[in-house]
């Protein structure tokens, strides 16, 4: 019941801003009839099912390739919506404040014509004075008071009266004539700042993540372990969008670092190992001193995780599921995903970490950072998360605060500290806005060096 009221909201949502949208970009800015009409109202319509179709298809067990047709233009009109519906609302503020500067304008238009036309006409009567002949002063008077208003030269009526006010009914296409023009230069003004960003966020996702760089100081770890770099790789998220190609420049930005170790937390796949399995090749040229390790996420459990693990196994990936290993100087233990506990698969903290000697650094790989209590209480030094994207798409960084203790970055929770990077790829739409994608070099340090 709670679920189907949450959708019914969500659509009610969805239906109201698609109105609002196509009020301010067709129906404020074209003719009733008109082409430019009919186009913009059937993308009205045809827009919104595609995205819908994008959501659902996965999960629907459509063909993988109608999965890949729909999820182009249906996600990506989802990131386009949210910041042509921001540029609007911003829009807003701007609508009347041009409408008052343009009836303005227009208002002193009139006036500045009047006083145009009324300086030649002063100009004229001047000469018709002096060329009348002089008349005796007795003669002129009586006649001068006598004679009708009717009876003064036409040139002193010129210069007097002033200038026909413009008809009452003009003053109606006028406002509207304004109400077009602001319509369409907001229109158009949203139209550039909402698709702009959304490409750029697009080039931003395909161009591949960039290597960022954080060292992390270890209470417990030995000085031999100083200086130990570990490639955190988080939400690659391969699936109808992002395939072989994003994998690959993954591949070859991590091992441009050279780390010691990479460890792979979670979320590596939107689909099955049938339609994914070719698209994370790629993933067995990772290259490190120590190998590569892997944790499931979320997204693993909607995509079939036994499988996957087994199949990152092939690649040569090892899977830690609620396990543990030495290496050099430190433990590194992985935490099944809070997922995979509707399969009788979630995290266990007692097997990766209930019977290890306590007096050795601990390194946690875990998808969400939501756990980081229980690996404050397992005495573990630092935990390696993703899961957040770093919201993705501005504003949704305040969204994901609401449930994450920390949505990017290092911070501290009493012993242990937590990185969370913002994932080499994107979900839903391939599109980033203020949450840039990362690998990150997390290097150790010792305080004894």
């Amino acid at each position: 019941m709670g679920f189907a009221l949450l959708a019914a909201a969500v659509l009610a949502l969805l239906v109201l801003v698609h109105r609002y949208v196509w009020r301010r970009f067709v129906g404020d800015t074209t003719a009733a009839g008109s082409p430019l009409r009919r186009a913009g109202t059937v993308a009205a319509y045809v827009l919104p099912l595609l995205s819908v179709g994008a959501l659902v298809s996965g999960r629907a067990g459509v063909p993988f390739w109608l999965q890949r047709t729909l999820a182009w233009p249906g996600y990506l009109w989802l990131a386009a919506l949210l910041y042509l519906t921001l540029a609007l609302l911003v829009g807003e503020a701007v609508r009347p404040l041009l409408r008052r500067l343009l009836a303005s304008r227009d208002a002193r238009a009139p006036e500045t014509r009047a006083t145009e036309t009324a300086a030649p006409a002063v100009e004229t009567a001047a000469p018709a004075t002096d060329s009348t002949p002089a008349e005796p002063a007795t003669a002129s008077a009586a006649p001068a008071s006598a004679a009708p208003a009717s009876a003064a030269p036409a040139s002193a009526l010129t210069t007097e009266a002033p200038p026909d006010p413009a008809p009452p009914a003009a003053a109606g296409p006028a406002a509207s004539s304004r109400r077009l023009f602001v319509a369409r230069a907001v229109g158009g003004a949203a139209a550039v700042a909402g698709l702009g960003i959304t490409g750029y966020g697009t080039y931003g996702v395909l161009r591949g993540p960039r290597v960022k760089r954080v060292t992390v100081p270890l209470a417990r770890l030995p000085r031999s372990a100083h200086g130990f770099r570990i490639a955190v790789v988080s939400d690659i998220h391969l699936g109808p969008i992002l395939g072989r190609a994003h994998t690959q420049r993954i591949v070859d930005t991590v091992n441009r670092t050279q780390p010691d170790l990479i460890a792979v937390v979670g979320d590596l796949v939107d689909g099955s190992v049938a339609d994914l399995g070719p698209a994370a090749e790629p993933l067995a040229r990772l290259r490190s001193r120590h190998g590569a390790f892997f944790v499931t996420g979320n997204h693993e459990y909607y995509s079939g995780a036994a499988e996957w693990v087994d199949h990152v196994r092939e690649l040569g990936l090892r899977p830690l599921e609620n396990a543990r290993v030495e290496i050099d100087g430190f433990d590194l233990a992985g935490v099944n995903d809070i997922g995979g506990e509707s399969e009788g698969q979630g995290p266990d903290f007692g097997r990766a970490l209930g019977d290890r000697d306590r007096r050795r650094a601990a390194v946690l790989m875990a998808h969400q950072p939501v756990v980081i209590d229980e690996a404050v209480e397992y005495g573990v030094d630092l935990q390696l998360s993703g899961h957040t994207h770093g919201g993705q798409l501005w504003p949704g960084n305040y969204i994901a605060e609401l449930s994450n203790p920390t949505v990017a970055g290092l911070e501290r929770y009493g012993d242990t500290q937590l990185y969370v990077t913002r994932g080499a790829g994107a979900w839903g739409p391939p599109v980033r806005v203020g949450a840039p994608s990362d690998i990150t070099v997390v290097e150790l340090a010792s305080r004894r060096a």
